[in-house]
Parts: structure tokens; C-alpha cells; sequence
């Protein structure tokens, strides 16, 4: 590697000439790069309810739907805003009292029992549904979207995924820009107090940056990505491959002692030293993120795919780009020089391996209730709920619960050749659920008695096709409430028992598969990353008991840390639950890899155990602090900054797990190493020097 390291020192001005002619095809990938706001996209094609939602496209014309509501309006007004809607292009049905009933048919004259699905007197609110020719998340609906509330000027209210997916999209192209510039901001203050320059941080972030540039500009031979990875990707990739750059400088000045009067040459066996170092280090990350890929849910996969690509692409860059940068600027760099405000931890190591028995103590203490909390934290699935209340789809949905008594509405697709009375039979068991708002369908407004020539012809064109026909279904229950998931599962039983092909579709029906199939991605995810990290330092450190060991210690500042919700009586995105766990395993293990392969060093070279471990924790620390602290301004910031609280509450887990994992590995790793001496070296290899060797000494 050390050739390699020479190559790049030689040619180090082509080096970075190239990597900034890197930047424009990776701006340009970066900008061509579709992003996807709707997070029930990726739920698995075979399910019925995305299936059905493929049915509704097919056969009807119609992908997302929406309900849009009006206040102190007249009826004169509130036709002239239909036809507005209308006319919006995507728009392919608008169904209000009007298209059902026909503009001779006064609202004032029914009952308010059928009056009231469409307005409400008390408050003068007046209820419309959309359906649009495209998908809940695709760029024609959410221009569709904004479009309506434009010609509207901004006097409907939108409810349903649609118009939160466009408001996620608004809110996250404005803030993603400032979590970066807040992410590098915060990390260059950690690393000029705690580095021995005050320069070398701007080249530590320009080289990551610009591996994290080519990561997002290579996305695009993905197609598209979640904007929950565009809006990490920078932050995330940041936080875990800060530590490569930490440990080139490191090791840079180290060889420059060897090597004082060649620089050159110190550079090149830094490159060979990190590149070995790094290499391993990175792989137990990115076993992490590869975990997320074997989640049913596609959202893991796709955050899954760019993080450990961009970790890869952090390696790159931190023995190329980075190497580079420093000797180019190195006669820079030494006038910012300034001496390290790191105390030494010696004493610290000291008391903290004679007192081992005090943080074991606190181990066990702490980790039933720990686990309790880990297993009793609320997580929530409504993704209308990741969003602040001032945005048009939170007030909409507020207006859509206080004026028609309705928090969500779905639809129900059943063969368009049942009777007229099949279908009342079935509707009529569905009226008598709890729960049950309306139920609207074509085949039911027949029923009442309403002729139907006074039916527009495209009205029965558009709730019927050949094979199917379009129920509406509006629930007084919160999505992804266990009162709504009940409903659901009841109407899917009266359904089925009518027509068995009927399907139960729409944004409450995929949030239930939501919460099931991400409920078996957790333990799946939990698993293979836990299986996957402890054959890695298996085979690494060549030892039976210290993957558990090592493992053990970072699930138990898992736990802490996603246990702690529990106790502060928060509720986390459910994302958050299954990606956490796995995340701070890949990317905090390091720090506990890293004291324990000095430990293993200090064993070798004959340190007694109490020595070995002082030892290993004390030349640990300041490393072990640095990383976690830059990890933590990486993700903190952007926690606090964040509006969508699935980008808030995952950064700040990240940025928590990272100063748990911190004090985990100070204190309770130690007190392992104490405790399990014995026992390690005797199911491990390279703690000892071989006898045979000693031997041949001897008798020579």
C-alpha cells in the first residue's frame, strides 16, 4: 500500500484537479436524481393494498385521491372554485354534492343525515373529494397539488397523502440545504478546539464533502431515492467517516517522526497505514447499513444502498482527496497549528479499571429497566403527524376531524356485477361498525330512491369500470390507531364474504400493512446486523467471546438510548425503531473495536490485565471523544433545526446513541475486560506469544 501512497503524494495536483472535475458530472446526477416524499411508496408490491391501488390507476384512471374543504362560501362560489379544480391538469374527477346530485338539487332540501357528508352549516364547510390520473406521489399530482391551491388562491384546505407528500416535499427542499451548512458548521467548531489546527478542519470537510457530492450525484443510476436518504445522506455520511480523516492526521504526524526530513515518504506509509486501519473499520459500518437492505420494507434498502455507498466513497476520499489536500497546503496548515486542549486520561483510566466493580454495578442496574424501555417505546405511523401543524395538510386534517366527525377516509373495490341489493346488504354491515362515518357508492345513492337520470352519465362511468366499482368509506378513527386497524380488518371480513376478489384500499389500509410489515423488519434488521457485525470482529480480532462482548456493550447503549423515549413519554417515528438500533451498532462499535485491539496489543506485549486495560483506555479516550463528538455535531444540529420530525427524531437518536455509545465503551467496557480477562484470552488468538517460539529461544 505504501507504493499506492507514494503515487498519490507524487501526483497529488492531478489528484485534486480531477476530483474537482468530479463535482460537475456529480451536481449534475445530483440534480437529475428523482426523489420520492411518499414513505408508503415503498411498501412490498404483493400486498393488496398496493395491488388495489394499481386497479384504481388501471381501471378507473384514478391514482391518489385527496379531500378538499371550503369555508363561508355560497353555493355560486363554491362551483366556480370546482370548476377551477377541475380544470387543474391531472385532476380527473372532482366529486361533490353538485357532480352527485346535479346543480337543480338544492343541498337544502335533503335530509342532513346524506347533506352532511358534503357540508357542515354550523361552520358554512363545504366537503369535495379529488381523484387524480397519477400516483399518490408522483410529480404530476404534487404539481397538481400545488397548482389547486394556487388557483384557489390558497382558500381550500387539502387533506389525504397527496397533500402531505407535497407538503414534505415543499418543507424538505428548503431545509435540506441548511441541516448541511448547519452539519459541517458545528463539526468544524468540534474538531478546531479538539484538533492541533485550526486549518485542517476546512480540508477535512472539503474532501468529505466532496465524496459525499459524487455519493448523491451517483445516485442516479438508482433512479430515484427517499427523501429521507437526500435529506441524511450528507449528515449521516459526515458523522461516519469523520473518524478516517481523524485517523490519516493521526497517523501523518506519527511518521513524520520517523521520516522528519521526508515528508513524502511519511505521507505515503500514513495513506498505507489508514487504508488497512480504515478498511476494517468501515466494514463493520457498512455490514450496518447493508443490514437495512433486508428490510420487506424498501425504504430501509434505499437508505440502506446510498449510506454504505457513500461509506466506500469515504475511504476513497480520505486516502486520496485528503492526503492531497494536506500536502499541497501543508506549510498552511503548520501556521494554524495550536496545541491540543485533550488533557491526558491517565488518571481517569486508572480509576475507572480500580473501580470496575462500581460501573459493572451500574450495568446491571441499568439494564432492566433499560430493555423495559427499549420494548415499551411508542412509535407512530401516521405520517401526517411527521409534519408541523401550520402546514395546509395538518390544518386540513384538523378541519376534516372538528367539521364532519371523519379523521380518514379509504375506499373499498368490489365486483362492479354484485346487485344492487348485495351491495346494500354489504354496505349496510359496514354502516353498523363502530366507527363508520359514511359510505358512499353508487349502487347506495340508487338506493335511496334517487333516480338515475339525474346521475351524470361520467358519474357512473367513473365509480364503475368493467370490473370493479368504487366504495367510499369515512372513519371517525385516527390512522394508524388501533380503533381504525380493527375497522379495517372488519370491513375486509364483510367484504370478503360478498365477493372474495374485493380489496380494502387507500392510506389507512397501508398504513396497517405499515405497522405489520415493519413490526417484522425490526427483529429481521436486528438480527442479520447484530450477525453480520459479530462475524466481522470474529474474524478480525480472532476471538470467540469478544464479538459478544463487543456487541453486548453497544446494545446496551442501544437500549439506553431507545429506551429513553419511553420514560420522557415520547413518541418516535416508527422508522426511528427500525433503523436506530442498526445504525448506532455500525457506526459506534468502532469505538469499542478500538480499545479492545489495544488491549489485545498490551495482553500480547505482556501487560498484566489490570495494566493492559488502564493502558488501552487511556490512550482511547481522546479518540473515542473526538469521534463521538463529531458524530454528534453532525446529527444534533439538524435535529434541533428540522420541521419533519422523521428527519428531527432520527437525528436526534444519532446524535444521543453517539454520547451513550461514548460512555458505554469508557466505562462498562472496561469493567468487561476486567471481569472476562480469563475467559478471553483463552478463546482468543494473539493474546499470548506462542510457547513453541519461546521455547526454540530457550534451547538456542
Amino acid at each position: 500500500m505504501e507504493k499506492t501512497g507514494r503515487f498519490i503524494v507524487k501526483f497529488r495536483i492531478p489528484i485534486l484537479i480531477l476530483s474537482f472535475l468530479l463535482i460537475i458530472p456529480s451536481v449534475i446526477g445530483y440534480m437529475k436524481t428523482r426523489v420520492n416524499y411518499d414513505v408508503l411508496y415503498y411498501l412490498p408490491n404483493n400486498i393488496e393494498t398496493i395491488q388495489g391501488q394499481d386497479i384504481l390507476l388501471d381501471d378507473f384512471g384514478k391514482g391518489a385521491y385527496a379531500v378538499v374543504m371550503v369555508q363561508d362560501m355560497s353555493p355560486y362560489e363554491v362551483k366556480k372554485l370546482s370548476e377551477k379544480i377541475e380544470s387543474v391538469d391531472h385532476v380527473a374527477e372532482l366529486i361533490s354534492f353538485n357532480s352527485l346530485m346535479g346543480d337543480t338539487v338544492p343541498v337544502e332540501i335533503l335530509p342532513e343525515k346524506y347533506s352532511s357528508r358534503f357540508y357542515n352549516k354550523e361552520t358554512d364547510t363545504t366537503l369535495m373529494a379529488i381523484f387524480f390520473d397519477d400516483t399518490t406521489s408522483s410529480d404530476d399530482t404534487m404539481d397538481a397539488i400545488v397548482e389547486i391551491r394556487k388557483v384557489t388562491e390558497n382558500r381550500c384546505f387539502i387533506a389525504g397523502m397527496s397533500a402531505v407528500v407535497t407538503d414534505t416535499k415543499l418543507l424538505s427542499e428548503k431545509e435540506t440545504p441548511l441541516y448541511v451548512a448547519l452539519a459541517v458548521g458545528l463539526v468544524c467548531i468540534v474538531l478546531a478546539v479538539f484538533m492541533d489546527s485550526f486549518l485542517i478542519p476546512v480540508f477535512f470537510m472539503l474532501s468529505i464533502g466532496m465524496t459525499i457530492l459524487y455519493n448523491l450525484g451517483s445516485n442516479i443510476f438508482f433512479g430515484e431515492i427517499s427523501y429521507v436518504s437526500k435529506a441524511l445522506t450528507a449528515v449521516l455520511q459526515l458523522g461516519v467517516t469523520l473518524d478516517y480523516s481523524i485517523f490519516l492526521w493521526h497517523s501523518y504526524k506519527e511518521m513524520k517522526k520517523e521520516y522528519p526530513d521526508d515528508h513524502n515518504e511519511a505521507m505515503a506509509h500514513a495513506i498505507g497505514n489508514t487504508f488497512t486501519s480504515v478498511l476494517g473499520s468501515s466494514i463493520t459500518t457498512i455490514a450496518g447499513f447493508i443490514a437495512l437492505c433486508f428490510m420487506s420494507f424498501t425504504l430501509g434498502r434505499d437508505l440502506g444502498l446510498v449510506m454504505a455507498k457513500g461509506v466506500l466513497m469515504g475511504v476513497f476520499g480520505c486516502v486520496t482527496i485528503l492526503p492531497a489536500f494536506i500536502m499541497t497546503f501543508e506549510k498552511a496548515i503548520d501556521k494554524t497549528m495550536h496545541r491540543e486542549i485533550m488533557p491526558n486520561f491517565g488518571k481517569v483510566a486508572e480509576f475507572i479499571t480500580g473501580k470496575f466493580w462500581i460501573f459493572l454495578i451500574l450495568f446491571i442496574l441499568l439494564l432492566a429497566p433499560a430493555i423495559y424501555g427499549y420494548k415499551n417505546t411508542k412509535v407512530y405511523y401516521d405520517l401526517s403527524d411527521t409534519l408541523p401543524d401550520k402546514l395546509n395538510s395538518s390544518q386540513a386534517n384538523k378541519m376534516l376531524k372538528e367539521n364532519f366527525d371523519m379523521n380518514s377516509m379509504y375506499m373499498v373495490l368490489a365486483d362492479s356485477d354484485m346487485s344492487i341489493q348485495e351491495v346494500n346488504s354489504m354496505t349496510n354491515k359496514i354502516k353498523s361498525l363502530d366507527g363508520i362515518s359514511f359510505v358512499l357508492g353508487l349502487d347506495s345513492a340508487l338506493s335511496k330512491g334517487i333516480p338515475e337520470e339525474l346521475l351524470p352519465t361520467d358519474i357512473v362511468k367513473n365509480l364503475k369500470s368493467e370490473d370493479y366499482q368504487i366504495i367510499l368509506v369515512g372513519s371517525d378513527y385516527i390512522i394508524a390507531s388501533d380503533e381504525i386497524n380493527t375497522q379495517i380488518d372488519n370491513i375486509n371480513s364483510i367484504v370478503k364474504s360478498h365477493d372474495a376478489g374485493s380489496m380494502v384500499i387507500g392510506e389507512a389500509p397501508c398504513t396497517k400493512d405499515l405497522i405489520t410489515i415493519t413490526d417484522h423488519d425490526f427483529k429481521i434488521v436486528s438480527l442479520v446486523s447484530i450477525g453480520a457485525i459479530f462475524f466481522i470482529i470474529f474474524f478480525v480480532l480472532k476471538s470467540v467471546s469478544l464479538p459478544v462482548v463487543l456487541v453486548a456493550t453497544i446494545e446496551f447503549a442501544i437500549f439506553i438510548n431507545m429506551g429513553l423515549p419511553y420514560y420522557t413519554r415520547t413518541e418516535i417515528p416508527f422508522i426511528a425503531s427500525v433503523v436506530i438500533g442498526t445504525i448506532q451498532l455500525g457506526a459506534t462499535v468502532d469505538y469499542a473495536i478500538l480499545m479492545t485491539t489495544r488491549y489485545k496489543r498490551e495482553r500480547f506485549l505482556g501487560a498484566d490485565k489490570k495494566s493492559a486495560v488502564t493502558t488501552a483506555l487511556a490512550t482511547s479516550i481522546p479518540s473515542i471523544i473526538v469521534s463521538a463528538l463529531g458524530f454528534f455535531a453532525a446529527t444534533f444540529g439538524v435535529g434541533m433545526l428540522a420541521s419533519i420530525d422523521m428527519i428531527s427524531s432520527l437525528c436526534m437518536l444519532m446524535a444521543r446513541g453517539a454520547i451513550i455509545s461514548m460512555f458505554v465503551v469508557i466505562l462498562i467496557l472496561p469493567s468487561f475486560f476486567m471481569v472476562f480477562d480469563g475467559f478471553i484470552i483463552h478463546t482468543s488468538v494473539g493474546f499470548k506469544k506462542k510457547d513453541k517460539k519461546l521455547n526454540k529461544l530457550s534451547l538456542s
